[in-house]
């Protein structure tokens, strides 16, 4: 008689009900085993990395924050809050996403780069240098906020 490993599974609360998961050994967050988590990155427990996302380097994903689809979050960058990135979105360089802040589509945060409150940045609009967007702005389209500005 074989014994089968049960396999753990958690909602997303995506659409498609539990899917095989696991909690990362680095913060005990959720994370799908569809998406890729690197041993160095930091995934707090109540943070969840779902979908084909990956979480690279030292980035931390902490508090409610959520990483999804195909986003990719690397270097030293965070994801904090009950901030999100997904779609096609990268977070990188000490970009820091936080509070109820949206990135999404295919846009980029960077060097430094600070999204917060309720901000979004979609499409494939990009922010980087020590640019912080926050409030209730929205960058989106092929906009470019860049070094030192203020949304």
């Amino acid at each position: 008689m074989t014994t089968q490993d049960a396999q753990e599974t958690f909602d997303f609360q995506d659409g498609n009900g539990p899917v095989p998961a696991h909690k990362h050994s680095n913060g005990g967050g959720w994370v799908a085993d569809t998406a890729t988590v690197a041993e160095t990155a930091y995934v707090g427990p109540d943070a969840w990395v779902f979908g084909n996302a990956r979480v690279y380097g030292y980035a931390l994903i902490y508090d409610r924050a959520r990483v999804s689809g195909r986003a990719t979050v690397y270097g030293d960058a965070s994801v904090s809050g009950n901030a999100w990135v997904f779609g096609n979105a990268r977070v990188y360089v000490y970009a820091a996403v936080y509070g109820d802040a949206w990135v999404y589509g295919d846009a980029e945060v960077s060097g430094g780069a600070s999204v917060s409150g309720n901000a979004s940045v979609s499409g494939r609009a990009s922010v980087s240098g020590n640019a912080w967007v926050k409030g209730d702005a929205r960058v989106r389209g092929n906009a470019r906020v860049e070094e030192g500005a203020v949304r």
